[in-house]
């Protein structure tokens, strides 16, 4: 019985993973490099540079949300052609298009796209990782394209993200800090977009000023749709976390926090809906496996002006350049819109709303340094084991801080688990031997109960039942099933640690080990197999965990019992159907299987040789009466003598 509780937990487990696997994305994309941006050269700034916006005594904005004073603006360039910006600050280089005034690229010298770069190919910002990117999908609309809704339409005369916004820099030279769009559609309004990077908080701060020049009438509000976050890259190779996704966070208004609305993207086909976060959003945008782009309001004012948020997919053109015969296939984007309600001044008046852009890694202690809410993004990554994989991730931390090599940690974090289980896991496997040592002893019986009623299988049932009960080994020990039960939640949460932890992103080890968060990839040889389907590299560690583990499961003694013996044939598939599953998985899980599986090994081969598991039967005074399960067999029979007695009275009369 303890084996086959065993194994349906084992098989439960797996078919969860199975799902888990099946139930993702199975392809991956590495984002396309714009071939139309041209390079101008930039120099790091170090003097911090504002922008300017003016408040209306209407409505105007507290004095401590006010914005700094504007920094020194160079010549207009002329806006009767599209151009680009660049703009490069730091370890931000932005690329900005007066087509709509938006964003057009970003990326951050401060990751690569790679591992193993050399100080020449991480000085060229094509390797810089990239946070937006260019979608040149129609239906795409680039970062800060502001639209108009039916209530803002009478504001202009053509779409806004189709216009060409007079752009400026901010700044000259190393003063240079971002570039300022400027709109009048010629209805009595303008339009002002600013944006100033502050790559020392991995941030980009993003102004909206509207200007009432002439128009009348009524001030209402106007509602506008924003898309702060376009083009994030799914770049991290890993087949199992779903990528990119949409987000959504808010606070109720007593300011207890909510769980984060969240939409993974469907390559399947076009599909949009509502994020639905109560409304004012606290933030939104896109995130990756490692990177997210968030917009927030920067002060109470400007977050009031987030309504609501949605999400829609966005074909992926450069990956129909090598499945050209899967057109319905290419939904691989995704994009968020929110909806702003913006109160229009009177006029002669303006009103500018402050937001900031958070774009940079989804690394504790980075992303939540920016902003408290952003840790929501962490803890749903973890899911609902985030308690154990946290804990497991400050071990892994501590063994790091002290040995320098992720791999190691991962190593002595199996060996700590290992050692603080030894003495549950030394007393189960006592238990379970002094067990079996009894059934083989009473075996004989058994046998001789068999010969004696192979006629009568309901009387062969009865006295077997007798015997073990008398024996006292109506059910194996429970402790034998305790070890395994708490092994996996440590595997669960290390899966899900191992999985999206910022820091094992590009972790070398062992030599062809350049990525303990993926696979270990040794081959490239892009097979297509049964059971594994896309086969793009050979991986070492997954079969070598299947063969450790089919090892350590050999070495184990084999029960005498027809039903155990048969429990553990079946136990030798679990380590195959694990491997298939996880042959794509973080190579840091791997390490971790096969440092478990060659734990046992030496347990079973070195340990019990000079210590072996006592299976001396304790002396009868010892032993437990009347346990639990016991209790329960005399229980049910004797309801079932006493339905017997009530049977024979019935027919005497």
């Amino acid at each position: 019985m303890d084996k086959r509780l065993f194994t349906a937990l084992g098989l439960c487990f797996v078919i969860v993973l199975g799902w888990t696997f099946l139930s993702h994305q199975m392809g991956w994309t590495p984002a396309a490099t714009p071939t139309n941006a041209p390079v101008t050269a930039a120099n790091d700034a170090t003097t911090p540079a504002g922008t300017a916006g003016t408040d209306a005594a209407k409505g105007a904005a507290k004095p401590e949300d006010a914005t700094p004073a504007k920094p020194a603006v160079s010549s207009v360039v002329a806006d009767t052609e599209e151009r680009r910006e660049v703009v490069q600050v730091g370890h931000f280089r932005a690329v900005f298009s007066n087509k709509g005034g938006v964003l057009e690229e970003l990326r951050t010298s401060e990751y690569f796209d790679r591992a193993g770069l050399t100080d020449e190919e991480k000085a060229d910002w094509k390797h810089w990782e990239p946070l937006v990117t260019p979608v040149t999908d129609p239906s795409s609309m680039r970062a800060f394209s502001l639209r108009t809704k039916p209530s803002s339409q009478e504001l202009v005369r053509a779409p806004l993200e189709s216009e060409l916004w007079t752009v400026t820099r901010l700044g000259e030279g190393t003063a240079a800090r971002g570039v300022e769009f400027r709109l009048a559609p010629g209805q009595g309004v303008t339009f002002v977009k600013r944006f100033v990077l502050e790559p020392e908080s991995h941030q980009v701060r993003f102004e909206l000023e509207v200007k009432n020049e002439a128009l009348g009438g009524s001030f209402a509000m106007r509602n506008f749709v924003l898309t702060p976050a376009s083009g994030m890259p799914n770049r991290s190779g890993d087949t199992f976390y779903s990528e990119p996704q949409a987000i959504a966070f808010s606070r109720a208004r007593d300011g207890s926090s909510s769980s984060p609305i969240t939409a993974n993207v469907h390559a399947d086909g076009y599909h949009t809906d509502a994020l639905p976060a109560a409304s004012p959003i606290g933030f939104t945008g896109v995130f990756n496996k490692y990177f997210a782009v968030l917009l927030r309001g920067a002060d109470e004012t400007s977050t009031a002006t987030l309504a609501s948020s949605s999400w829609r997919s966005v074909r992926d053109p450069s990956w129909l350049v090598d499945h050209p015969d899967q057109t319905d296939k290419a939904w691989r984007q995704i994009e968020t819109d929110v909806e702003l309600q913006l109160p229009i001044p009177g006029v002669g008046e303006s009103r500018t709303w402050a937001y900031q852009l958070y774009a940079g890694p989804k690394k504790k202690g980075v992303i939540d340094a920016v902003h408290a809410d952003h840790a929501v993004i962490v803890e749903h990554d973890l899911g609902f084991v985030s308690g154990i994989s946290k804990l497991l991730l400050w071990v892994l931390g501590l063994f790091h801080s002290i040995t320098s090599s992720w791999g190691i940690a991962i190593i002595l974090l199996t060996i700590g688990v290992r050692g603080i289980l030894f003495p549950i896991n030394r007393r189960s496997q006592t238990a379970m031997a002094r067990y079996q040592a009894k059934i083989k002893r009473i075996q004989p019986k058994i046998d001789e109960l068999k010969k004696r009623y192979e006629n009568d299988p309901s009387r062969l049932r009865q006295e077997q039942a007798k015997l073990m009960q008398a024996e006292d080994a109506l059910m194996p020990p429970l402790g034998g099933c305790l070890p395994p039960l708490l092994q996996i939640p440590i595997f669960i949460g290390l899966y899900r640690a191992l999985g999206v932890s910022f820091d094992l992103r590009q972790t070398p080890f062992m030599g062809w080990i350049h990525d303990l968060s993926l696979p270990d990839r040794l081959i490239h040889v892009d097979w297509t197999l049964p059971l594994f389907g896309h086969v793009p590299y050979i991986n070492v560690l997954p079969p070598l965990m299947v063969v450790m583990a089919i090892l350590q499961q050999r070495a184990m003694p084999k029960p005498t019992d027809e039903q155990a013996l048969m429990m553990y044939k079946m136990m030798m598939f679990m380590p195959i159907v694990m491997g298939i599953f996880l042959y794509n998985y973080a190579a840091g899980l791997s390490l971790y299987m096969i440092t478990q599986s060659t734990l046992g090994l030496i347990e079973q081969k070195i340990i019990k040789k000079y210590w072996p598991v006592d299976d001396k039967e304790p002396p009868q005074s010892k032993k437990k009466k009347g346990g639990f399960m016991q209790r329960l067999m005399e229980a049910q029979e004797q309801k079932v003598k006493e339905l017997e007695a009530r049977k024979k009275a019935a027919s005497r009369r």
